[in-house]
């Protein structure tokens, strides 16, 4: 037959190929496979191929990979001082500046770790930087390296665990904080680099939990060693790292600090973990120069070009003149937080949550951040019939056109959770940005998780008072380690770094210690204010939410819960209150906050709280109430 002389190949040669690779090579259909099928040419069976090596590069075996780069002689101390207390201390927090090589380090205990035949855990925060750290652990490890997070298929994602199962695991995870769920055979180190981060807690659904304490937990089942590692340490790894802040008891005497919620203090009052500081950046690079731009004067003489100062378009400028690449930081995504009528005021809202609609211009439509609910642009106002509706605020997608009407030949690239849904996504626009196929990149919090960018001169973080007002009591640590970290992505090589903090306060104290790089200054400060205010690392938070269709019934639920966990907890117990969204996919929403000492037991606590929630719930008119706790609130 014609079809003949396009299949012959395959039977002297005994290969074997897939059904679709058969019909796209031969160029020709199902039908005709199946009669050469049925007349015995070809046979049929199944094969089990593994999906892991479509998610991973392959070619570089066990025995096929690059040495470490040597350390630093500051990385070398590190890594001594490290190895060193581990004799002591399972845990270690690795304090050092941005840029100052702590990957490298990472590195060269987990090739220690392999040599002993010990399977490592490395988890990140972000999903993005799986990707960059991918390549670099690859280059050293080859196919000893596994990659896991929640952007693989369910399918991938199952076969991984099936490996780890096997015979032959891998040597080394890398992923994010699903990860941590894997099952281990040999595990001998535990890193948690950017160990500082929000996007460690899983929030909503349930289960809630923290990756880090997780980790910890997991650490001492194996009896492994875990090292966190950051620039900017969460209040709570700072006090159990810091010796200043645990003086040495005598006998007899009694600490008056709690001991951490993570850990506690050890009996002679020295800290639960061990600490080595990397205060030098590899290869002696200066840390950027941050300067600060008060934009309230700018505004008021109306100097502004859109969200840009113009020391920062004269920066962004000069850049690109040097062939440099910017970073843009703003904490919010799409194009407008809400859209006003300038006429009587009106603001469409969600008719699910009690939240303004963001306004998305790409799409040309207004969402709910909430429960994804999505309502097309009015024409005109419904109150008032005005044509003018008008965006306030601004996020990264009207950063992303305006810088496109500025700098019409430069090409910009966004990252926030709108441009991010897919793997593919993730990757393309991080190399991309590495490869300098774009000059500027706009983003979310996602761009300040340890992204390692080269030739990045300037980073711009267009309105730092949005993060220092947030109604919450880790405001201020939350700002200020978003800042540092962003800021210490410019600088790496040839040239010192710019950052610009825009700003409408530029004497509030955060701005003025970030400017100063007093790291210490900001710790010490935060410690006294958390500890005269009994809020962790002194304390413990339980958040304790309900939910109801019925809000006079929620309302009733909400102080009789209230009421019974006081006869339990006394003052420890505050509220209930509305929460500062207090509506939610038509859910309205209660919160009792728990402050409890840190000596009491959490198996008790528990037991307690199950009895309170089983004594309300057997009133039939809570048939439809929802309870759920957040232990550790971020």
């Amino acid at each position: 037959s014609n079809l003949a002389p396009r299949t012959s190949y395959l039977v002297p040669r005994d290969l074997s190929v897939s059904r679709d690779e058969l019909m796209n090579t031969a160029h020709c259909t199902s039908a005709i496979v199946k009669q050469l099928i049925d007349k015995q040419f070809l046979t049929t069976y199944q094969k089990e191929v593994s999906r892991i090596n479509t998610t991973l590069d392959t070619t570089l075996s066990p025995g096929n990979h690059y040495h470490p780069s040597p350390l630093s002689p500051a990385q070398q101390d590190a890594y001594n001082s490290i190895v060193l207390q581990w004799m002591s201390k399972p845990v270690v927090l690795l304090h050092g500046v941005t840029s100052s090589g702590k990957t490298e380090i990472y590195i060269h205990l987990i090739q220690q770790a392999i040599e002993r035949g010990e399977q490592v855990l490395y988890l990140l925060p972000e999903i993005a930087l799986t990707v960059q750290m991918r390549e670099r652990l690859q280059r050293v490890f080859g196919s000893r390296l596994g990659i896991y997070h929640s952007k693989y298929s369910d399918a991938e994602r199952v076969e991984i665990w099936h490996k780890q199962l096997s015979a032959k695991p891998y040597d080394i995870i890398l992923g994010a904080r699903s990860a941590v769920f894997l099952p281990f055979q040999r595990l001998g180190l535990v890193i948690v680099d950017e160990e500082h981060e929000t996007s460690f807690k899983q929030q909503d659904p349930a289960p809630r939990y923290h990756a880090r304490s997780v980790a910890l937990v997991l650490a001492r089942q194996f009896g492994a060693k875990t090292l966190l590692g950051t620039a900017t340490p969460s209040a709570e790894t700072y006090y159990n790292a810091s010796p200043h802040l645990h003086p040495v008891l005598t006998p007899g005497e009694s600490s008056s600090t709690p001991p951490s919620c993570e850990g506690r203090v050890q009996a002679g009052g020295g800290p639960k973990y061990g600490y080595v500081a990397l205060t030098q950046r590899y290869q002696d690079i200066e840390l950027p120069e941050i300067q600060i731009v008060d934009i309230k004067d700018l505004r008021r003489r109306k100097m502004m070009s859109g969200v840009f100062s113009p020391t920062l378009l004269v920066a962004m400028r000069q850049a690109f003149e040097r062939h440099e690449q910017v970073i843009l930081f703003q904490n919010r995504r799409g194009f407008a937080p809400m859209i006003e009528c300038p006429t009587c005021g009106w603001v469409p809202h969600c008719t699910n949550c009690d939240v303004s609609l963001t306004y998305h211009k790409a799409l040309n439509m207004l969402t709910c951040h909430y429960c994804g609910f999505t309502y097309r642009v009015p024409d005109r106002c419904p109150n008032c019939e005005s044509e003018d509706l008008r965006g306030r605020g601004f996020g990264t997608e009207k950063i992303e056109d305006q810088l496109m009407e500025l700098f019409p030949d430069i090409r910009v690239a966004r990252m926030d959770l709108d441009s991010t849904r897919s793997r593919q996504a993730y990757e393309r626009i991080i190399n991309d940005f590495s490869n300098h196929r774009t000059d500027v990149l706009v983003g979310t919090q996602m761009v300040t998780k340890g992204l390692d960018f080269d030739n990045v001169s300037v980073v711009g973080i267009l309105n730092a008072d949005a993060m220092l007002n947030m109604p919450d009591f880790r405001a201020y640590e939350l700002a200020f380690t978003m800042m540092a970290q962003v800021a210490g992505r410019a600088g790496r090589k040839h040239r010192r770094g710019l950052v610009l903090l825009q700003t409408k306060n530029p004497d509030h104290e955060i701005v003025r210690q970030l400017v100063a790089n007093d790291v210490n200054g900001f710790y010490q400060n935060l410690m006294e204010e958390r500890q005269a205010f009994r809020y962790p690392p002194f304390s413990r938070l339980v958040y304790v939410y309900l939910k109801h269709r019925d809000e006079q019934l929620l309302n009733t639920a909400a102080i009789e819960m209230a009421s019974r966990l006081r006869q339990l907890f006394s003052t420890r117990v505050l509220g209930p209150d509305k929460p500062a969204v207090a509506r939610v996919k038509t859910l309205f929403i209660r919160k009792i906050v728990l402050k409890l000492e840190l000596s009491l037991n959490v198996v008790q606590v528990r037991q307690c709280l199950r009895e309170v929630q089983r004594q309300l719930l057997a009133d039939k008119r809570y048939n439809a109430l929802q309870v759920y706790y957040d232990v550790d609130p971020l």
